[in-house]
């Protein structure tokens, strides 16, 4: 059983084989796909004339500040459009997929973040409110297996429910993380625009868990959050974790065949 992370636009991010390559990989084992979709996020909110703001943690890891108005933008393109987007296309390759949001079934539960400490403009940390951000907290395993077993591919977006029953913007790689993590999925493959983890531009193609949050604080934006999500994933028992191109031909066998990418392994 694999988890496999895609971004939101498919059509962009994914080489034109990806989506017979996913029902080739269905052929031989279940898959569980999570999706993000910030860009997309970011573009309908300036339609909508709001300006997206994001900020950064004290580690240095840059995130999307949600407030109510963001929340309710972002569960619309996430669950509605990108995530009916990927099912159609599924769909019309025959892959009968089932769209879903965290929220449905309370397939992903998280705790809104009360306060965040950022860094300022100005280098200091400071404390804001929380807004609409969630940590994760518990996934509905049980559910995500129903459907698997009834011969559907869940396609889920990282919106989830709180205790109050917000809506809240959950990171899509440390979601897919979590699902890995409680549905025990064996992998987790992290598809992004590079062939995995650079470091002076050379590949990194095999990392220990313990090497990987040592390098942690030194990776870039973008790549910090997939090395994160890896690390969290094989700590809950998943055995590898990939992170590699989806714009090489046949992106998901390649990755599971360990070409071009980096892999993390509990060892």
């Amino acid at each position: 059983m694999i988890t496999i992370k895609i971004g939101g636009s498919v059509v962009d991010d994914l080489h034109p084989s990806a989506v017979a390559d996913i029902k080739k990989v269905i052929g031989q084992e279940e898959v569980i796909l999570v999706h993000g979709g910030g860009k997309e996020v970011t573009k309908v909110t300036e339609q909508l004339g709001k300006k997206p703001r994001f900020v950064v943690s004290p580690g240095g890891v840059k995130s999307r500040y949600t407030d109510l108005e963001t929340a309710e933008i972002f569960t619309m393109v996430m669950s509605g459009r990108i995530n009916k987007t990927i099912v159609k296309m599924l769909q019309k390759n025959g892959i009968n997929a089932v769209g879903l949001s965290g929220i449905d079934g309370k397939i992903i539960q998280a705790d809104r973040k009360k306060k965040l400490i950022i860094m300022n403009e100005k280098g200091r940390k400071q404390v804001i409110d929380g807004g609409y951000t969630g940590k994760i907290t518990q996934i509905n395993a049980s559910l995500i297996k129903s459907i698997l077993e009834l011969g559907y591919t869940p396609v889920i977006s990282p919106i989830a429910i709180s205790e109050e029953s917000d809506f809240l913007n959950v990171d899509g790689d440390r979601a897919a993380a979590n699902i890995a993590g409680q549905v025990k999925t064996d992998k987790v493959l992290f598809l992004t625009n590079v062939d995995g983890l650079l470091i002076d531009e050379k590949l990194v193609d095999t990392l220990t868990l313990a090497k990987a949050k040592e390098i942690l604080p030194q990776i870039g934006f973008g790549m910090e959050k997939k090395i994160l999500a890896a690390t969290e994933a094989l700590e809950m028992g998943v055995t590898e974790a990939i992170i590699a191109n989806g714009q090489r031909e046949n992106p998901i066998s390649s990755a599971i065949a360990h070409n071009h990418c980096t892999v993390i392994k509990n060892e």
